[in-house]
This record gives structure tokens, sequence and C-alpha cells, in this order.
């Protein structure tokens, strides 16, 4: 048949086919209305004919050679009439050739060849000769195709009469009679309105009724209110679903002009607001216009309307592609009833633009059904207004018709199909207002296209054939359609289908099928009706002679048809059945694919049965979660509900973490079950878990290989990739070992694959800092595929949770315990809170606490921990096994193993087989936890050890294991760790001869358990190195450094297990002699450091460990020469006076950068383009270049004489701008320093920016304008006002076109860069706007304010994306990361603060400016981040590297405060961000933290009993004193009172007073019973710094600001001395304990001691270089101890005055001191300003008095102060500055020494070139006084 001739390539068609299609082609070019088209027919006449003869050349039929010849004849004949003779006489020729002349041409008949049926062409002479017959003059093509073909040939059923259209019916109310519906009401008035249309004829009831209501005004009018609210209600519903939308739409026809006009206002107002646009809504305002009396539209409610939805369709343009059709479709229902609407006035192209470009681009879409429905939108913006057509008048006549109104028998009927289909011919002709002359005939006028002819794919023929420029037939002809089946004119409708001349069209098809869907699928239709829609469908997919073979649109049909046999609703089996029988009837055919629907849903139930009985009874507590891994755990959610709102959006990938047995696989099966039971046949999504580790390379064709798993067929898997939705629960990534994103290698989603949303689970541990690479659709970088990412965090089990799941687990196992055993078991046993915080650790602690404790004795002594509930649980689960297995039948051969293994002990056995099967499985298959063993194939592989025998089955069998075919695996990841761990150390295999161990030496072999030094000598060092620890141990094979689970078990067992220790211990000894213990030595001492093992003065010299990670270590004093540390992870290292020398350290890893230190504060900052080089803005002025490989001083710009507010790079790196307070813009060469330009502003200058293109800058000042120069000319290109004060910021976006400022005024603003236009304003903040920075992409800017937050803005919408609030003071600065998932911030509290912009949280926090943080700005890379400080340091941030561990054990900020409790066994400690910590004297451990302070904790005291802790706080308003108990940490009185920051607080020796000190120069006594201010001490000239009691509570003693030592009589409040003498501040004073004698520190450096009985000073103390901030005596009063700004301690005689020891190398200013106040005064411990805690222990040994470090609890900065790095092998040039700078001593190694001495040599000629050369001198960094181009001098102010 002919569609299958132009469905087919014409290489394939045989001479015959080709000859046809020549003659098809020549026919329609002389039927062709236009000349043009006729000539590109006639040019597919040339290439049909020419592919004739090469088949004809094939077959050798010389009778089809003659016919070719003849059509070449007609083709001449044709372009001769047309006036193209040379072309004319090519095709004689050609004709010619293959022997056929013009003469000839009669003697080939009608009967003898297809006629061509040639006639004239319109418009043209026929030739001399020729005759005219009936068929040659035609008028319109569908005239001529409808007498070839019969609409009878339809079967009758099929739409065999015209039908009322389906409306709700409904009766008429009586009088006063409440109404039940909207509709109802609707019908009513509509019967009452007095224009209503006289064509509409009424039952006599409905005469009746309208006759007595007519005669009733009063019923009128409550009608006609009903009507105001029921628009009053539809407003104040917030929600506004579809179902409330669909009812107020109802009165549309009869509203007034008033109420249509509030009503239209309501719905775009709730579109423009709306922040997830709603189709309903849309929907609802397409009906609205459509039903309304277009006198109630104006021309500007229509701009308006498309404005709006151009700026909606722009902010959803990067959705996913079902989104977009959707949106699309909505988009085009309201421009169909705009195009319905007759509104007068219009402006086209103002009406027209907004939305025509973003339909265009659409055009551009793989998805063909996106393609399609833009097509449509853009048709109907194209009738948007235009003159009358039939349509348009029909559809507003029908439009304002209240459908179904009772009582009305027939209304106006809108069309007339003749006229009709005569206007269609009209539109082809481009009679009808085309806006582009037809240039060639997409449709000819037997329907059949070119592009269908030359086998052009659909896609193409939608991107070519739909116009976006003129308008088509088929749009008006699928409207005529909307008319017909709108008034139920169905019989109509079917002619119409098949009389229309578009009718072969694809999208006039693809319309038609969509309309028979809706029919089919609507429940308001008749059910024969909805059968004949059906039926239609078959029919055109089957009938190729009538509507063509066009692929895309059977693939449409086919699709309908499956939904709707997929969709399972009440009361459609009718419907369903007649679909499914069309179906399978295609199958059947071979026209179609046959469907394996009821086999495949009958396998879907099979599964759904399988995976619901597997979940079993289990316990089941429904998780939180939080939004990152930066997030805090405060801020949960709902997990499950989290994932169903995933589900229902059109996100893709759902990523879930969480730590090892965190419940991540607990709750992907509870997804999974939830999912099953809400699981709809044939029409939900298939929920399919897939465990990754169970699937051979899930990175490929992962659903298919799952469902082969399953037992489905391939027809079956086939079936569903094409027409099932899946949701996909993937658990296990990290136990897979993957590293494929399995979303994009499967390509889900994409054309042709399968359509499914994922949710995936791992391991936290397992990710990278770029994890999300992983899991992302698409490339992370577009903001379009990152909106299709989530992912979540699972958070520990809350108190309530875990009260929640001991219920269910005792009503469900019935334990041993009851409920209130378990929960005294959690109140009294230490730690076990925090352990069953993890799901899995609290099913093991349920398990396994009635074996482990007795509910009946003493709890509290109880040790819980993580390993050892592991122990307990193998070892019941094997006993529970045994037991299983003993009450079996088992046969004599079985019995005998199984009584075998029970003499031997079955446990240890089962203990046994468990760790060795760990082992092999890390050993042979690298950790994979899934073994599939064969007994056939595996006979003889490491497997048949383990699955092979009787007694290898019985064990197994009592194992934790599962198995799942010929699968096997331990019930738990964690089980699998656990066992290597065992195999690793088992507590049971304990030698004798181990037990004391190997210990490390320190040089003096002195005594130490903290630094595991022995008193032996080397010979017994010696004799125990000959007992090497096992060389077959994992630690030696296989690298556990960053295998966190392994690491927590193996630490654990290390703080239980003393021989352990000892046995890592020797690991790290033996590197020392042998190498082939690195890689156990490296594991061992990572595995230490975890342990909390302090290496204090060990010695470790030579030990060779790389690759290890001491992240967060301490190794004060240790010895570490010669040592190998190479690609160790040193992050927050303590290495305070450590011994390096000589070490190998090549790639270690410090986490921090050196950083740059001036004498002039540092105010802006940037990289250059190539990120090789840095500028630097200064306070003083000037600008200097520094390489950032050295910090090498490149170059010196020098012309400002301000403050240099901010700098710029050009794009190609060759020129700098600069902004300064000097009011001034200047422009720099960066080669020479020359200046270029010099640009001025009438006031300070506060920010510039250069121009992405190079050939603009901005800069804004505080003129209030943004001002944009030509870097060319310097001139002032634009001068942009709009800010009501100071500009403090400027930015250009990425692609140069626009530009962004902020002010004073709190907004930012965008502005044109051509036009210098504000676009748009972004107000929000709450304070000077000064930091600002553009996305990478353009779509968003970050600010930073003195409002303290960071706020990120849509720059399409103004709207606030993110407001970052974490900051404590106000923000200089901001910037985005390269590749835009991350900003930085900087401000006055000191810190840089990184963002993560996807969920908002805090990554994380960077410490270590002492003053205001000016600016910050990214690498090129961004792997590096510079902050530049008024503290006049710039430094310089690794933001790419991690640590396998963050810990920190000490205080995130600067210890202000220490005090010892009476009994000296806690310590407690203040910090500057409000954080109160208590400690245990012994172990250094944290045991409580106290929060309710809002700023800096200035000093704290314990009740002379111990019980009460007092603390004071200082900064901001809130100036408190707060007293906690000490046992449970209740705050108990919150005392206000004091006007400024409370420095001091002491207890009187009974108890019952509190004496504070403030800076309002007063010392106020608190009761302590009652909270109440007894009496206040004033008459200081300045801030009171401390206040102490006398140790008989008669006197206190204060130190103030105004330099005094005041004593005050407690009982009188009178000053009873005042003591002068310090020249500064006195900050701390203390009585001896035996009351003679007072001690005072002093901001002048000096310590004074003061005789009390007489006021003298004794003694004065120097020594300290910087101010003293903390002294304390020693409890028997024999030593002083000191803190100072010089970051020392000293140790004072406090009878002479003299300096006994001095404690060097602390990394910053100590600010307290405290002894402690058990017997024992020999421990001091110290409060550092880097946040860290000291312990010492004071040795006084024959009159020398030496100090050694106990622990340390730090906040993990780096500490290298003192340490020797001298002849340090590998160290990069950074990492050599960064330890000098942190205090290190020595030269390190210079390992290219030959290297060196060529550099010299060419130093030495590049110096003699230079005396020779006519440089300028003032170019040279030495020529500025104080600078060296050598050594770079700090600069000076």
């Amino acid at each position: 048949m002919f569609s299958s001739i132009v469905s087919s390539p014409r290489s394939s068609l045989s001479p015959q086919q080709a000859l046809k299609l020549a003659n098809v082609y020549l026919e329609n070019a002389c039927n062709a209305d236009d000349i043009d088209v006729a000539l590109v027919l006639c040019h597919d006449t040339e290439i049909s004919l020419y592919q004739a003869k090469k088949a004809v050349k094939r077959a050798e039929d010389q009778y089809v050679v003659k016919e070719i010849g003849a059509v070449y004849i007609d083709l001449g004949n044709l372009l001769e009439r047309q006036g193209h003779s040379n072309e004319a006489k090519a095709s004689y020729k050609k004709a010619g050739k293959l022997g056929v002349n013009v003469q000839d041409r009669g003697h080939l008949t009608k009967s003898s060849r297809p006629s061509s049926n040639m006639g004239s062409f319109k418009g043209s002479p026929p030739p001399a000769g020729d005759s005219q017959d009936s068929g040659s003059v035609r008028s319109l093509p569908w005239r001529r195709v409808k007498q070839h073909r019969s609409i009878a040939t339809i079967p009758t059923y099929i739409f065999s009469e015209n039908v009322d259209p389906p409306g709700i019916k409904y009766k008429l109310p009586e009088q006063d009679e409440r109404l039940n519906s909207t509709p109802q009401l609707a019908g009513c008035l509509y019967l009452l309105q007095p224009n209503r249309s006289p064509d509409d004829i009424l039952e006599p009831a409905a005469q009746d009724w309208l006759q007595t209501i007519g005669k009733d005004p009063e019923e009128q009018e409550r009608l006609r209110k009903m009507t105001t609210e029921v628009i009053r209600a539809f407003k104040r519903d917030e929600i506004k679903d579809a179902k409330v939308v669909a009812e107020v739409v109802y009165l549309a026809p009869v509203l007034d002009k008033d109420a249509f006009q509030d009503l239209l206002s309501e719905f775009y107002s709730g579109i423009d607001h709306s922040g997830l646009l709603k189709f309903h809504q849309l929907e609802g305002l397409a009906q609205l216009i459509q039903s309304g009396d277009q006198d109630h539209l104006s021309a500007d409610d229509l701009v308006k309307i498309l404005g709006l939805l151009s700026n909606r369709l722009r902010d959803t343009h990067q959705q996913s592609s079902h989104h977009m059709h959707q949106l699309t479709l909505a988009v085009s229902h309201v421009l169909d009833a705009m195009a319905d609407t007759k509104v007068n006035d219009l402006n086209r192209e103002k009406l027209h633009e907004p939305l025509s470009s973003y339909l265009s681009e659409l055009q551009n879409s793989s998805d063909p059904y996106l393609v399609y429905q833009a097509a449509y939108a853009f048709q109907a913006l194209l009738w948007v207004p235009d003159d009358e057509t039939t349509w348009q008048a029909a559809m507003r006549r029908t439009g304002k018709v209240v459908q179904g109104v009772s009582g009305l028998v027939s209304a106006v009927k809108g069309l007339d199909l003749n006229k009709f289909i005569d206007g269609l011919g009209d539109i082809q002709k481009g009679i009808a207002g085309a806006s582009k002359v037809v240039d060639v005939v997409k449709n000819a006028y037997d329907g059949a296209t070119t592009l269908a002819k030359s086998g052009q794919g659909f896609l193409d023929s939608l991107k070519e054939g739909f116009s976006f420029d003129r308008k088509r037939e088929w749009y008006s002809a699928l409207r005529g359609a909307d008319a017909l089946i709108r008034d139920g004119e169905l019989a109509t409708f079917k002619v119409l289908v098949y009389e229309a001349p578009c009718r072969l069209d694809p999208a006039f098809q693809w319309g038609v099928c969509q309309r028979l869907g809706e029919i089919a699928t609507n429940p308001m239709w008749d059910m024969n009706i909805r059968q004949g829609a059906i039926a239609f469908l078959g029919e055109i997919y089957r009938d190729d002679e009538v509507w063509g073979q066009h692929t895309s649109v059977k693939q449409w049909i086919l699709n309908i048809l499956m939904q709707m046999v997929l969709t399972s609703r009440t009361g459609t089996q009718q419907h369903h059945a007649a679909a499914e029988k069309v179906l399978r009837e295609l199958g059947s055919n071979g026209d179609a694919k046959k469907q394996t629907i009821l086999d495949v849903e009958g396998s879907v139930r099979l599964l759904r049965k399988h995976r619901t009985k597997e979940r079993g009874n289990a316990v089941y507590i429904p998780p939180q979660a939080k939004a990152s891994l930066q997030a805090s755990d405060g801020m949960r959610f709902p997990l499950m509900e989290r994932v169903k709102e995933f589900l229902d959006s059109d996100q893709k990938v759902f990523l879930l973490m969480g730590d090892s047995g965190s419940g991540k696989s607990t709750f992907n099966k509870e997804l999974e079950y939830e999912l099953w039971q809400s699981y709809k046949n044939k029409t939900g999504r298939i929920p399919l878990h897939i465990n990754l580790p169970a699937i051979d390379k899930p990175e490929y064709d992962m659903i298919a290989k799952q469902l082969r798993q399953s037992e489905f067929t391939e027809p079956q898997i086939r079936e569903m990739k094409h027409y099932r939705k899946f949701i996909l629960i993937c658990d296990g990534y990290d136990e897979s070992q993957q590293t494929h994103n399995l979303y994009m290698s499967n390509r889900l989603n994409q054309t042709g694959e399968w359509d499914a949303q994922m949710v995936i689970s791992c391991r936290t541990e397992y990710l990278g800092t770029d994890y999300r690479d992983r899991f992302q659709p698409g490339d992370r970088n577009q903001q379009s595929e990152s909106s299709l990412f989530q992912e979540a965090v699972l958070t520990p089990f809350s108190l309530d949770q875990v009260q929640h799941y001991i219920k269910q687990y005792v009503s469900l196992h019935q334990p041993l315990w009851n409920v209130d055993d378990y929960a005294r078991a959690l109140e009294l046993v230490p730690s076990l809170k925090d352990l069953v915080k993890n799901p899995f650790l609290m099913t093991l602690s349920l398990e396994v606490l009635p074996r482990m404790v007795d509910p009946g004795h003493h709890l509290s002594a109880a040790r819980v921990t993580r390993v050892g509930l592991y122990d307990h649980f193998v070892e019941q689960w094997l006993e529970r096994g045994k037991k299983r297995i003993g009450e079996k039948e088992l046969s004599p051969q079985v019995r005998t193993a199984f009584e075998s293994l029970n003499d031997e002990g079955f446990t240890r056995n089962g203990i046994e087989y468990l760790k060795k099967l760990a082992l092999a499985i890390y050993k042979e298959q690298d950790g994979q936890p899934i073994v599939e063993y064969s007994r056939l194939i595996d006979k003889w592989s490491w497997k048949a050890e383990f699955f092979s025998g009787e007694d290898n089955q019985l064990l197994r069998e009592a194992c934790p294991l599962i198995r799942n075919g010929c699968q096997h695996r331990f019930i738990h990841r964690s089980l699998l760790e656990y066992g290597l761990t065992r195999a690793i150390f088992d507590p049971q295999e304990r030698r004798t001869k181990s037990a004391s161990g190997y210990v490390i030496c320190h040089p003096e072999e002195a005594s130490s358990t903290l630094s595991f030094e022995i008193k032996s000598g080397s010979e017994e060092r010696a004799a125990r190195l000959e007992q090497e620890p096992q060389f077959n141990s994992p630690l030696v094979w296989r690298n556990f450094v960053h295998d966190h689970s392994l690491l927590q078990f193996l630490e654990e067992r290390v703080q239980q297990e003393p021989v352990f220790k000892s046995q890592l211990l020797a690991y790290v000894e033996h590197s020392k002699y042998d190498k082939k213990w690195r890689q156990a030595a490296a594991n061992a001492i990572t595995i230490l450091v975890r342990a909390g093992v302090q290496f204090i003065g060990a010695d470790l010299k030579g030990i060779h460990v790389p690759g290890a990670d001491l992240s967060y270590g301490m190794f004060d004093s240790a010895q570490l020469q010669n040592s190998d540390l190479r690609k160790v992870n040193l992050r927050g290292v303590w290495m305070r006076q450590t011994d390096l020398s000589g070490t190998q350290m090549t790639g270690v890893q410090f986490g921090e950068l050196p950083f740059l230190t001036e004498n002039i504060g540092v105010h802006s900052c940037v990289y250059s383009p190539d990120g090789k080089s840095i500028a630097v803005g200064f306070v003083s002025g000037h600008i200097v270049t520094y390489l950032t490989s050295s910090w090498e001083r490149v170059r010196i710009l020098d012309g400002h004489t301000g403050n240099v507010q901010r700098v710029a790079f050009s794009p190609d790196g060759d020129r700098i701008v600069s902004g300064s307070q000097d009011r001034t813009v200047r422009l720099w060469d960066v080669a020479t320093g020359s200046q270029l330009h010099v640009m001025n502003h009438t006031t300070e200058v506060n920010g510039v920016a250069y121009s992405p293109q190079g050939d603009l800058v901005a800069s804004g000042s505080d003129d209030w304008t943004v001002r944009l120069w030509d870097v060319v000319t310097g001139d002032c290109h634009k001068v942009l006002s709009g800010h009501t004060d100071d500009v403090l910021g400027v930015a250009f976006s990425p692609t140069g076109t626009q530009v962004a400022s902020s002010s004073s005024d709190c907004t930012i603003r965008l502005w044109s860069v051509e036009t210098g236009v504000c676009s748009l304003v972004l107000p929000g903040h709450m304070g000077d706007v000064w930091g600002l920075s553009y996305s990478p992409h353009g779509d968003h800017i970050a600010s930073g304010s003195n409002d303290t937050t960071v706020r990120i803005w849509d720059v399409e919408s103004g709207s606030c994306r993110h407001i970052l609030d974490g900051h404590t003071g106000p923000l200089n600065s901001v910037a985005y990361s390269p590749n835009g998932d991350q900003v930085a911030s900087g401000g006055v509290d000191e810190t840089v603060r990184i963002w993560d912009v996807e969920t908002g949280s805090c990554h994380r926090t960077l410490a270590g400016h002492s003053s205001s943080v000016q600016i910050v700005a990214f690498s090129p890379k961004g792997d590096q981040l510079a902050s530049g400080s008024s503290d006049k340091t710039l430094r310089l941030w690794d933001v790419s590297t991690g640590s396998s561990r963050l810990v920190s054990s000490g205080h995130r900020s600067s210890v202000t405060a220490i005090c010892c409790s009476p009994k000296g066994d806690q310590v407690a400690s203040g910090d500057r961000h409000s954080t109160i910590r208590l400690w245990d004297m012994e172990t250094g451990s944290c045991h409580r933290t106290l929060s309710g302070h809002s700023d800096s904790i200035f000093g704290l005291a314990y009740s002379p009993e111990g019980d009460w802790i007092a603390s004071v706080e200082g900064g901001g308003d809130c100036n408190m004193v707060r007293v906690w108990k000490r046992e449970s940490g209740e705050c108990q009185y919150n005392l206000t009172g004091h006007m400024d920051w409370i420095h001091g607080v002491a207890f009187s020796p009974d108890g019952s007073m509190i004496a504070t000190a403030s800076d309002d120069c007063t010392v106020r006594f608190w009761d302590l019973a009652t909270g109440v201010c007894r009496r206040t001490l004033t008459g200081y000239e300045g801030g009171v710094m401390s206040v102490v009691y006398a140790p008989d509570g008669e006197q206190i003693a204060t130190g103030s600001k105004d330099q005094t030592v005041r004593f005050w009589d407690v009982e009188t409040g009178e000053c009873c001395k005042i003591l002068r003498g310090h020249n500064d501040w006195v900050r701390e004073v203390v009585y001896s304990p035996q009351g003679d004698q007072l001690a005072s520190a002093s901001r002048d450096t000096t310590l004074r001691l003061w005789d009390l009985r007489t006021g003298e000073c004794r003694s004065t103390l120097t020594g300290h270089s910087d101010a003293v901030w903390g002294v304390t005596y020693s409890t028997n009063g024999k030593l002083l101890a000191s803190g100072s700004s010089d970051k020392t301690v000293r140790l004072w005689d406090a009878s002479s005055g003299e300096c006994r020891a001095m404690i060097e190398h602390f990394p910053d200013s100590v600010w307290c001191v405290a002894w402690s106040t058990s017997s024992d005064a020999n421990y001091l411990l110290s409060g550092c300003y880097d946040g860290s805690m000291l312990k010492w222990q004071i040795i006084e040994d024959e009159g020398q008095c030496r100090v050694q470090l106990q622990w340390s609890a730090s906040k993990g900065a780096l500490t290298v102060t003192g340490s020797s790095i001298q002849d340090v092998h590998g160290l990069t040039t950074l990492n050599k500055q960064l330890l000098k700078q942190r205090g290190a001593i020595g030269e390190p190694e210079n390992l290219l020494r030959e290297a060196s001495k060529k550099v010299i040599l060419m130093a030495s000629v590049v110096s003699k070139l230079k005396d020779m050369s006519d440089a300028s001198a003032e170019d040279s960094p030495s020529s500025i006084p104080g600078l060296s181009a050598e050594q770079p001098e700090p600069l000076k102010q």
C-alpha cells in the first residue's frame, strides 16, 4: 500500500515503488497552489526518478525504464509551463538517455503505466495541443480526496449520533431551599439571565421554576449573594485544591464584570505567588477565561496573564521533561481559552513576546511529547487575538453555557461543519492571516507530507513541520474538534476528522488521539461513547490506507491504550476490557508488540507477596533524619515523610546516609513494605528493592538483573521497561564498593530507558568530600540537574524513640527483662544511653543485656561497650543455634559431627568459624560481603572450606549468617567487620607470655604509664623483640587506616585490653628495625591514636608508619627522629617540642597552609585567574602581589593614599583594578607595576569589579553611585544611580550583561550593563550589605550584611533562597566557590564559615584570625580559600582535604576560665563561645557540657563543698551570673543586675554568698539561698577584673582596670586598703593558702606579691614579655604559676620570687591557670587562647623543678611550637613555611642540592645582567623602605 512506500527509505524501494512515488510527487506538483511549492515537489519527483533509475539497473527491467522516461517527459512539460525552460530541457535530455523522446510520449497509454494525472498548474496556461479533462481542473484537494474515501467504512457503533454533552444534573431548588453544590447555583443563575440564548429550549418543570422564581426578587437576590459568598470562601481558602478550583469556575458564565474581575485577580495572584506552579490553577484560569463574558476581559488582562505565564515558565524551565510537558499542556489550555475570546485593541507584538521565545526554545527538546505540546501552545498563541473564525465563534457561544443545566433540553450548537472545513482550506491557501509567505507545503492535499515520504523521523518532522512562525491548519482543525466535543456532536466530530485536509498531518493525528483518550477516560461520558473512542483509536492505528503509517502516532495510541489498561478505577471494568481487547487485537495482527500484561502483573503480585512476607514482625521505629552531614542533629525531620514527598515530586535521586548500624537497611525495607501496601495493580510504580552487593556490576542494567533474580522472563522485562515505572530502593552502595553514579550509568529516565526514581543508601564514612558526583543526576554544577537530587542523614535515636523501641521489643519477643528493667539499666549503666542511640546496637543491647548485667546488682559499676555487645551477641547466637540444631532430627553422620563439635566446644568452634570466614572474605573478596557458593563449581576453591562438609554445614547454620539461594552473607555488615577484628585480636586467646606486653621506651627509661615507658634496660627490650608479632595478621597485609567501622572495634579493644595495646605497640616498635612491619605499624599507631593513647615523651625514633592517620594525636615532646612519616595525616596533631630531625615527611597532610604576616592590616585580596599569584590590598594603600606557592613577594603597586578596599584581576590576569578610600579607582599593569589610569569618585570607593570580557570596570562609592569605566580610555561609560546610601560592593554577572551592587540602604540592585537600567531590587537585609558574589552560572547571588546573615538570592525572580545564620557579628565579605556548591563568608567575629549552597547548612568554621576578617576569596580551582584580616595576616585554608575523623576533645574557642573542684576530681573550664565543660581530672575526659550563656565565660568558681558551680559572662547585652548544680548540670539561678561585662566570681568560704566583679565598676554580693543581691560595692575608677575571698571569709580582694588592688570588709562593705604599684590593668588577684600574702597579675607584664599585714609589695616578678592574664597558688602555697600572652607559663617560688621553671611553646596566649586542689599539689592546668586545655605534672627533684604534660584537651589545632624539623626530608615549601610559622625550629634538608647550586650560579648571572640593565629602580620591591626582594619584611604603616 502507498503508506508502506512513503514510510520506507528510498534506497529500499523497488523500481515500481520508486516510480509510483515519483508519480505521486508529480501529481501533487500539478495541484499545488503556489509556484514555489510546485518547484519543491518537482525536486522530490526528480529525486524519486533518480532512485528509480538506480533500482532499475539492479532489476534490469526495460519496461520500467520506458516508464521512467515517460515521467521525465511529464516533468519537463510541467517545468516548461512554469517558465523553467532550462530545467525542462534537462528533464527531456534524461528521458532521451532512457530511450524515450518527446514525440514518443503519446505511445505510453494509461493502461500501460500509472497515470500521472497531469493537469494545468493553477494560474498557468495549458500547453498547446493539451486538452483539459475534468480531472485536470480541481478545486480544493480535500474535495477530490473526499470522493475516494468513504466514512461508511468505519464501524457504525463508533459515534453513530450526536448526543447531549456530559454535565452534572441536579434538581432545581424550591424557594429558600438550601443548595447542594456550586454547579446547582450556576445553573439557577444561568436560567435567570435576561440575555440567555433564544435558542435554549426549556422543559415544562424548568419553565415553571423560572416563572416562580422570576416573580421573587428576594430569592433571586439570595442566589446572587450566594455567588459572592462562594468567591469570598475561595479567596480565603489557602490551599485551593483542584476540587475547589473546579467548583468555583462553574460560576464563570453567570458572573457580572466586578465579580469576574475579582475572581480573575485571585487566580492571577495565586499563580504568581505560589512556590510550586500548580497545574489545576492554570486549568481553572483557562476555564474562567473561556467561560466568562468576553466583555468582562480587557486587553490589559490578557497581556498581564501572558506576562505572568512567561515568568513562571522561565522559573520552572529547568524542571524535568515530564513536568515541563504538564506545565506546557496547562498553558496551552489557557491559550486556547484566550484564542476563543474576542478582545479588541490588542497589540499582537506586545501580547506574543513574553511567551514566544520560551516556546521556541522547547522545539529543541528531545522529547516528542514536549515538542508537540510546545508547538500546539505556540499555535494557540498565534491565534490570540485574531479575526473571528467559525470555531472561535462557536467556542465563544457554547463556552457561555453552563453545562448540564437542569431542564435545558437543547442549547445552541456552535459549529457549521461545511463552513468550517472551507475555512480550513482557506488556511491552507494562506488566506486566513499567515504571518509569513508559505515557502514549503508541509501537508499536501492528499495528506501525505514530503517529510513522511522521505522517511524522516517523527521528532524531526515535529521540529521542521510545526511552524513557530505561522498559523497551521491542524490547530484550527483541533479547536473545531474541541467545539464539537464540547457540544456532544460526536458524529459531526467523526466527519470532521475524516474530511479535514490536514487529516494525515501527524500533529493533527496526535491531537485527535489525545482527545479520543480524554473521552475514553472521562467517566461522565456514556460507556458506549467511551468504548467508541477506544475503537476509534484502534481504527486509526490499523487503517494505514486512510491514516498513513506514522510510527510515533501508533506509539502514542499504544501508550494511551496501555494507560487505560493500567489505570485501576472502580466501575470501569468495561472501559478497561475494551482497551485491553483493542491492544490484544493489535498484537494478534502483528501491528504491535504482543502485550504480556496479565503475565507481568501476576509476576509482580508474586514479588509483592514474597517481599512483604519477608519483612515479618520486626520492630520498627520511624527514624529521624537531618538535611545534610553538616546540619545539626537538632534540625531533625521524619525521614519517611521526607522520602514520600520526594517520591511525589519530580526529583530523581534520594541519597540516604548514616553510620554503620544507623538503620539504613531497616528503613529501606520498611519503605519497600509501605510502598507495596499502597501499590495499585497495573498502574502503580513498582517498588524494587535492590541489594547492591548481590548484583554483579550494578552500574550496568541494574533493574533487569534484579528482575531476573526475581524470576521475571525477558519478554516481561522488556514490557516493564517500556510501560511501567519503578521506585528503586538501592541498599548497600558502600558494601558493593561502588564508585559509579548508578543513576547515570544505568541511563535512568533517558529516552527508551527505565522510568524510575531512586532511593539509595550508603555509609557516611564511605563518602568523600565530593560524594554528590556519585549520586546526582547529570552535572552537579548544573542547577537543573542538582534540583533533581536530595539527601538526608539518619540521626541517632532520641530517648523517646529508644523507649518506644523497648516497649515494642518486649511486647514482641517477651525477653527475660521487662520494660522497667531495661529503663533502669539505661539510667544507671554508664554510656549505655549513647550506645543505644544506634538502632543496630539497640537491638544487640536488648538481646544481650540480660546476659551481661544482673538488674538487681550494681548497674552503675557495669561496663557496656560496643565491642562487648558484639561479643555477647555472637556467643548467644551460637548457643541458640546449637540448641536449635540439637533439637532437630539429624542423620547419624551429621549427629556424630555435631557431638564432636560439642565435645570440642561448640561456641568456641563457631567463633573460630566466624573469624576465619570474615578473614577469608576480606582476603579473597576484598571485603565484598556476599559469598556465592556452588558445590560443583567451587569444589576446590577457598569457599569449600566454609560451605562443604558436615562440620561446616552445622557451624554455618549456627552462625549469624543468612542464605538466599547460593548467596551467603552475615546478617549485618558490622558482624563481618567484627569477625575480622576478632581475627586480629581475640581476647580469649591471650597468651601468658604476652601479658607483660611490648612497650615503647623513653630514652631515660623512666617509668611512666602514659608514656609506655619501662624500667628494664636495652637487653630486656632486645629479648622481647625476638618474639615478633604475628606476620599473618590482617594488620600486616591490609590497610585499615580509612576503614572507620573496623577501627571503631579495634580502638575499643585497645581501651579494654592492655595486651592488645601492647601488641600494637610492638608492631610500631618492630617497624624501627624491619620495614616489613610498616603496614602493620601504620595500622597500629592509627588505632592507638584513635583510642586516645597519648604519646607524650615517647621514644618513637625510627618508626616506619607511612600512610598512618595521626590526626588530632598527642605527641608532646615525643622523639620521632629519622622516622618514616610519608603521606601521614597530621591534621590537628599536637607535636609541641617534638623532635622530628631527619624524618621522612614527603606527602604529609597538615590540613592547613602557611599564612602571610605583615605589619599592616589586610583589607582586600584576590587570586589571579591562573591561581599562581594573589594580590593583597593593605590599609596603608599598598597593593602587593605574592606567589601562592611560596609567599614570595613579586611586586608592590604604590599610588593609593588610603585603605585599599577592594582589588580585582582582569580576566587575562594582565591587569589589576583597585578601589580606595582615597576616592580613586586605579588600573595597574601587573607585569610592570605601572599605573595605567586613575579614575575618580567624589567620595570613598568601596568596591571594584572587572567585567568578564575585560573591557569594563565597575566601581561603587559612598557617593551612592555605581560607575562603569572604559579600561582602554579610562572614561566613565555610565553612572548608575538609584541607591539611597553608600554603595559598598559591586560584582559583574558571569556573562557580563549585568552588574550587581550592594549598599548601606540594605538593598542589592541588579543593573543592565547595556542600558544602565535597574532591573531588580533585592530587599531583605536589615543592615549594611558589604559582601556580594555571583554564582558561577549567574543564576544566584550571595550577599553578606551587618545583620550577621548571608543570603542566597535567585537572580531571575529576586526571591531569597536561603538565609544563612551562624556568624555572631557583621559580615564584610562573601565568595562563591568556582563550582558553585559552596559559599564562604567572613566578618567581625574573626571566623570564616563555609556554607553548603544546596542545604544552607554551615559546612565548616575556620578559626585562627584574631581580628575582623575583611575579605574571603576562593582560588580558581576551589581547593584553597584566602582570608584577609585586620590582624595583619592573610591566611590560606585548604578546603579540599579532610580527615578520616573530625574530633575535638576540647573547646572550639579560647579557654577564658578554669577552676578545680575542692575534691580535686574535676575541673571546669569556660570559653569565648559561651560553653562550660566539666572534665575528669585524672583522665582528661569531658563528662558534661553546660549550655545556657550567650557570650564569653570570664569567671568560674566551685562552692566549698563542690556541689555548686558559679559562672559569669561578658559581652553583648546579657551580663549574667548563673549558678549550676554540679551533679545534674541544671541551672538553678540566673542572677542579673550588673550593667556591663562580668569578669570575676568567687564563693564565700562558708558557701552562702557569691561575689562578682564587673566592668560596670562594681562588686556585688549575692545570697545563694535566694539569689538576691545583698550589697553592691562602688568607688572604682575602672572596670573590676577579679574578686577573691580571703581564707577566713572576712575580707575580699579585687583587681581593677584602674590599676589598683583593693581590700573590702565583707561585713560592713567598707574599703579597707588600696594597693597601688601596677601601671596597667590588674587582671587577677589570689590569696595564698595561708592567707598572709596576695598575688596580683597585671597587663603591665608583671606579678606582684603583697604583704597583707602591711600592704607593702614584697616582690615584683618580672620575666613575662606580654600581659599576664592568670595567676594561682599551689595547694601548699610554695609555688606560684602565671600565664601570659607571651605564650608561656612560669613557675615562681612564692617566698623568693625566683622563677623555678618555664613552660614554653604554647600555640597561643595563656589566659588562665589553676592548681589542682587535691592533696597532691603537683598538678597544674592551663587554658589557652587556641581552645586547648593542658594538665601538667610538676616534679621537684633535688632542688630542680621539671614539668611534664599529663593530658591535653584541644580543639584539634595544629601545634608544633618548639618542634625540631632539622634535616627533615620531603617537606614542601608550603609545609615548611607552615611549620616555621607555628613555631617549629631548625632547617629541613634541601632535597635538590645540585639543583640549588645551579640556581645560585644562575642567580649570579642574573645579577650581572641586572647591573647592565637600564631598568627603573623604583619597580623593584627592595626600593620601598623596609621591603626586601629576597626575604620579605613586614610592611610598615
